[in-house]
């Protein structure tokens, strides 16, 4: 791994992470922003909109690939990075930091793991 993983958050399978303060921002790991190179674009849903977990709720454009960003919980969404939209490198900089994609006001969580679990399964 090439950068440590925040232990105050929660982690998916699919490389987004989450914390658990009102509301809950959620971002990609440094594992899936390391993975995908030159992150150029991201799609991310409008504020007001509701996100299930688990479902697709944008995409994120490097110069290698486009992925799917998964939502690890359900709610509705209270904020989007703009900073991040207008200039995407952030989220290769700083993933854990000013490189955060969105906040929701969480009604559930997914199923998430901790930092230990999430590094053992990406070594």
């Amino acid at each position: 791994m090439t950068a440590e993983l925040p232990t105050t958050l929660q982690y998916t399978a699919e490389h987004e992470w989450v914390d658990d303060a009102s509301p809950a921002t959620i971002g990609i790991t440094s594992v899936a922003a390391d993975a995908l190179g030159d992150i150029v674009f991201l799609e991310l849903p409008a504020v007001g909109s509701t996100v299930e977990q688990g479902a697709v709720i944008g995409e994120i454009e490097s110069t290698k690939s486009v992925s799917e960003l998964f939502s690890p919980v359900s709610g509705t969404v209270s904020e989007v990075n703009q900073a991040a939209v207008d200039d995407p490198s952030v989220v290769n900089a700083d993933p854990f930091g000013a490189g955060w994609l969105l906040r929701v006001d969480v009604t559930s969580t997914g199923p998430v793991m901790t930092a230990e679990e999430y590094r053992a399964l990406n070594p």
